[in-house]
């Protein structure tokens, strides 16, 4: 065998980039409609961040202590909660949900921040 053949042998042929797009269009066309739609459909917060932000939203009107609050109300630690919290308030999802309580708890969060 020539040095030339050998090359050939080893280095498979690339595609085209008109093969590469052929293949994509026809992976789109043969995709459900119901998985189209679905990615299109934009996504809800979860019950669980739901009730955080509910909760966050109404707390600042009420007396008493508020870790009691939450472990009664959520039943894990208050450790777990502001982990949680803290989570969804970078969750763009969130965001859309309630912005007004969203937007206030990160200014809260940005000033504690700064003062450390």
């Amino acid at each position: 065998m020539k040095r030339d053949d050998l090359a050939a042998a080893r280095v498979p042929a690339q595609p085209s980039t008109e093969d590469v797009d052929d293949a994509l269009d026809d992976d789109f066309e043969q995709a459900p409609a119901a998985d189209l739609a679905a990615a299109e459909e934009p996504a809800e917060l979860d019950e669980r961040g739901r009730k955080i932000l509910a909760f966050e939203k109404q707390w600042w009107r009420q007396a008493g202590a508020k870790e009691q609050a939450i472990r009664d109300t959520f039943g894990f630690s208050t450790t777990r909660y502001y982990q949680l919290l803290n989570a969804l308030l970078d969750d763009p999802l969130a965001l859309a949900h309630d912005p007004i309580v969203v937007q206030r708890l990160r200014r809260l969060r940005a000033s504690r921040v700064r003062r450390r």
